[in-house]
């Protein structure tokens, strides 16, 4: 939760960001990334757990949760000090841009989710009823995710995050089904959420830039673009088939184990 703000804070004292005034530019971005990031690290500890069998990561959720909240709101500051903290152009610019009227709605479900995040509040609300409110997360979450997409300019963090908010939710999907540790459904999953990020890039593309949609598509999932770098599409396939890869290692772990069981009752028999 901390290596995000040590990096940045880094980067900024050697100067990586620039100047103040250009700083801020970059910061404001990267502050935004960086907390929609976490938030998806907070949708991701379900999967986790069914995938890895971990029910302990249980006890970090929240705590990834309210980290997203501290670094929205830090993203927030740095965004006022870019704008010089000209509040007319702030609230002006936040009621009539549509990426920011999400980014605040997105923004006020997320504090009412951290403020009731103590234990106390569970109490007073009762278990249902906070349940039901931190339900809201999927739909604040996908606000985050929107508003970096509606954001200006193109960007390959959009389609990444995008792509794995994708796979967090559809993951969800497949547990339903019980299914959510299961590889070939995950392999499948890491290639779909791989389609939505090259689709998403490939339209954004030619939507903002001009740039023909089949020319962008074959150019980001032939194998010959790894030699110069790593697009969205790829970056979001790997990830999905991390996942698959540790769901077979940990059903091959748990088969392992009930073998060398068994094993040990026969002989003890």
């Amino acid at each position: 939760m901390l290596a995000p703000a040590l990096r940045t804070g880094y980067l900024v004292g050697i100067g990586d960001y620039g100047v103040m005034g250009v700083a801020l530019n970059g910061l404001t971005y990267w502050s935004g990334v960086w907390a929609t990031v976490i938030m998806l690290m907070a949708l991701a500890v379900t999967p986790a757990v069914t995938i890895f069998r971990w029910p302990a990561l249980i006890d970090v959720r929240r705590m990834i949760g309210v980290s997203a909240l501290v670094y929205t709101l830090a993203h927030i500051v740095i965004y006022f000090a870019f704008r010089r903290w000209d509040f007319t152009y702030i609230v002006n610019d936040m009621t009539t841009r549509l990426t920011l009227i999400i980014a605040t709605l997105s923004t006020i479900g997320l504090i009412a989710l951290g403020a009731t995040s103590v234990d106390a509040a569970i109490r007073y609300m009762g278990a249902q009823n906070w349940q039901r409110l931190h339900t809201t997360n999927y739909v604040i979450s996908g606000l985050a995710i929107l508003h970096v997409v509606l954001a200006r300019g193109t960007y390959t963090e959009q389609y990444m995050l995008t792509g794995v908010f994708f796979w967090v939710m559809a993951c969800r999907v497949l547990a339903r089904y019980g299914l959510g540790a299961n590889v070939k459904a995950l392999t499948l999953l890491a290639v779909a959420s791989c389609l939505v990020a090259a689709f998403l890039e490939a339209g954004f593309l030619w939507g903002r830039r001009g740039f023909d949609v089949l020319e962008t598509l074959g150019y980001n999932l032939t194998l010959s673009i790894l030699d110069v770098g790593y697009p969205p599409a790829w970056q979001v396939l790997a990830f999905g088939l991390l996942a698959a890869l540790g769901a077979a290692g940990r059903k091959a772990f748990s088969l392992r184990a009930a073998s060398l069981q068994a094993q040990q009752q026969a002989q003890e028999a």
